[in-house]
């Protein structure tokens, strides 16, 4: 323990940010990391508990306190050795993680947590600058040929494990660059792509095959998959000619507002203005949905409707204002209650900051507009007891809606790719797998394993990680008898 009495005598010290009138002019990163010695006193925040809750609230298990302890020593050549021991991109966790492990934070409780976060940034960024994220090439060839389809940051986790020991790995993306919706459904200003497109090519050094633009499933969607894909490859091929598929697909079925006038142009699912905006960042077609000058609504309060606030506050919208469902929740939770635990309480992120009006228990009843074009949105304040919602009587009101974004999250993984397959569902619409015992993330599809958001549903780029790199494990196991990849 580098500084025993480091968490009584340093105060957290949060990242820094452009100034909100300067960043909305562009689509660039805009947090700062933290200098050398700005991470050498948050590291020395740490107390080395004798229980570090941060571990196990960190979904992939990140060893939390000696990492710290190895920053706060100016050892970071090492830090990078521990950090990657369990994470295989911290880049992109250091960035857009809601850092479930500073929730858990022993000193949490009654200060400040420990910005473990902003510690883990500022390693691998100075891995980066020092060349020391090297491909990790494998002594020996297995022949075991595994195919991956999904190249989100569960496909990739996945992918980078079982080359590293040795097998034939090939990763299939629709899509025309890898990614997945680390790619194309976070804004660039929250993760700039040449953070995917830098493990792209230590992947590919490590033996792993890329193959965009080609669809895994029926070629009877036409119009659907002729829409970003060149080829379809189809499930009875691959299992033909691989001795493991691994299905990671994200889930990208959003969740609908059945309401009157639903219909109406001008509304759309967040995705379908997120995509084709970063798609216009990477240098591709303009975006043909545009905020400029235009009133928005953003429904549904999560990291999506962030990112649509985000990007509209780019466009130089005229107005932006979200609607959350639920009531709004406390500014500070009650850590007696809760800790360890994820709290519920009001979190305002960088978007809300750059200008946006928030509102909480409302409900859409109806939209409304002129020669099927949305104009107003009509809602309604809810009252909520003992967990259920009703109307206020008497509160109807309406808005001026130029556009809608419908952000209220998604249901379920790609129910195509799972049917194409037969794979069994659970009652969510996700692949049935569990992820104990000796057949961990296999489906009931002989030689089929599924991971991340087509196993579990919606959820966080630090689960899909996890779930990558232990669905590797268990595709090792299953090939080899036994396997030294990581839990």
């Amino acid at each position: 323990m580098g500084k025993v009495t480091g968490f009584m005598e340093f105060e957290r010290l949060s990242e820094h940010y452009e100034e909100p009138q300067k960043r909305v002019k562009h689509y660039k990163e805009f947090v700062m990391t933290l200098s050398d010695d700005e991470a050498k006193t948050q590291g020395a925040r740490c107390m080395d508990c004798g229980i570090p809750f941060c571990n196990s609230g960190c979904p992939v298990n990140n060893i939390i306190p000696d990492f710290n302890d190895l920053v706060y020593q100016q050892d970071w050549k090492n830090a990078i050795d521990v950090l990657h021991s369990t994470n295989n991109f911290p880049e992109f966790t250091g960035r857009i993680c809601p850092a479930p492990c500073e929730a858990a934070c022993t000193l949490g409780i009654n200060e400040a947590p420990v910005g473990i976060k902003s510690i883990e940034h500022a390693i691998i960024d100075k891995a980066w600058a020092n060349d020391w994220v090297r491909p990790q090439i494998a002594k020996q060839k297995t022949g075991k040929k595994i195919a991956i389809v999904g190249s989100g940051p569960a496909g990739m986790a996945a992918a980078q494990q079982l080359a590293r020991v040795g097998h034939d790995v090939t990763l299939y993306e629709k899509n025309d660059r890898v990614g997945g919706l680390l790619r194309y459904g976070i804004p660039d200003f929250k993760m700039e792509k040449i953070l995917i497109d830098r493990r792209v090519e230590q992947m590919t050094a490590e033996g792993v095959k890329f193959e965009t633009g080609t669809f895994v499933g029926k070629d009877t969607l036409g119009k659907e998959v002729k829409n970003y894909s060149k080829k379809v490859v189809s499930p009875e091929q691959l299992q033909k000619d691989f001795d493991a598929v691994v299905i990671t697909g994200g889930a990208e079925q959003p969740r609908d507002l059945p309401v009157p006038g639903r219909e109406l142009s001008g509304i759309h699912y967040a995705l379908e203005f997120l995509i084709p905006q970063n798609k216009e960042v990477a240098g591709d077609n303009k975006n043909e949905i545009r905020a400029d000058g235009k009133h928005v609504i953003v429904i549904g309060g999560g990291d999506t409707g962030s990112d649509c606030v985000g990007t509209s506050n780019r466009h130089g919208a005229a107005s932006i204002s979200q609607f959350e469902l639920l009531p709004q929740p406390p500014e500070q939770e009650n850590k007696t209650l809760v800790w360890p635990y994820w709290p519920t309480k009001l979190r305002t992120s960088s978007s809300h900051d750059e200008g946006c009006d928030r509102d909480w228990s409302v409900a859409t009843k109806r939209f409304e507009g002129k020669n099927g074009k949305v104009e107003k949105l009509i809602g309604v304040r809810l009252e909520w007891k003992d967990g259920k919602m009703q109307e206020i009587a008497g509160s109807e009101f309406e808005m001026k809606a130029d556009l809608v974004f419908l952000a209220m999250g998604f249901v379920s993984p790609a129910q195509q790719v799972l049917d194409a397959f037969g794979i069994e569902k659970d009652p969510r619409g996700n692949a049935k797998a569990s992820t104990e015992g000796e057949k961990a993330y296999y489906t009931n599809v002989p030689k089929i394993f599924a991971a991340g958001d087509m196993r579990r549903g919606q959820s966080l780029v630090v689960w899909a990680i996890r779930e990558g790199r232990q669905c590797a494990r268990a595709v090792d196991e299953f090939l080899m008898g036994s396997s030294v990849l990581p839990r």
